[in-house]
């Protein structure tokens, strides 16, 4: 297999076996993945709109999962601890994710208190400009959040392994919606988390 794509295969996996074993969390990456994609179409059209949506509906939804649905105890699937997971983490773990939500966070206040941005920009003058100016310095974050962790993978593993995961995050809504479209429907049944019967084989 291409080197690229077994990386690629290999933080999919991870990924999901890891992270995604609460049937609310895949849930919720479920309706994340399908405003994510909406919000793909939106970017060729409204780059702001596009960034609310992903990070004010999509990215809230999909931390939100992790946060507070996902088992953070001694993982019996994979047999492995929390801070395990933590350590091996590829992308953004609990501590980086901590990080970039603050950042997320605080921006929209920040262009409340400085609206020019301590004259960087063209100040808002109406709510309308201002929520433009939040979405713009959201896309500008999550691209500068991805730029950054692909850096830090390029310098401690290698290039293949930074690009790898920035196509992982990028495609993630597609992989997401083909992984998790029954997830609602076991929740339904009651099943709170994923037996991954396909994990504990593995």
């Amino acid at each position: 297999m291409n080197p690229f794509f077994e990386t690629l295969n290999t933080q999919r996996w991870d990924d999901h076996r890891f992270y995604h074993q609460s049937r609310i969390n895949q849930s919720l990456h479920l309706v994340s993945a399908l405003c994510f994609l909406a919000s793909y179409a939106l970017l060729f059209i409204d780059p702001a709109s596009a960034a609310l949506l992903a990070w004010g509906v999509s990215m809230s939804m999909r931390q939100a999962g992790h946060f507070f649905f996902e088992p953070r105890g001694y993982d019996e699937v994979n047999q492995v601890t929390d801070a395990y997971k933590e350590e091996v983490k590829v992308g953004y773990n609990i501590r980086r994710k901590i990080v970039l939500m603050s950042a997320w966070a605080l921006l929209p206040v920040l262009l409340w208190l400085q609206p020019s941005l301590f004259g960087l920009i063209e100040p808002a003058t109406d709510f309308k400009d201002y929520l433009h100016d939040v979405g713009i310095a959201w896309l500008t974050l999550g691209v500068t959040g991805l730029a950054f962790r692909v850096l830090q993978l390029w310098l401690r593993d290698g290039l293949m392994v930074g690009l790898a995961w920035a196509f992982k995050i990028i495609t993630d809504p597609l992989y997401d919606v083909r992984l998790y479209w029954k997830s609602p429907l076991y929740l339904l049944k009651g099943e709170l988390l994923d037996p991954m019967p396909h994990a504990r084989q593995h």
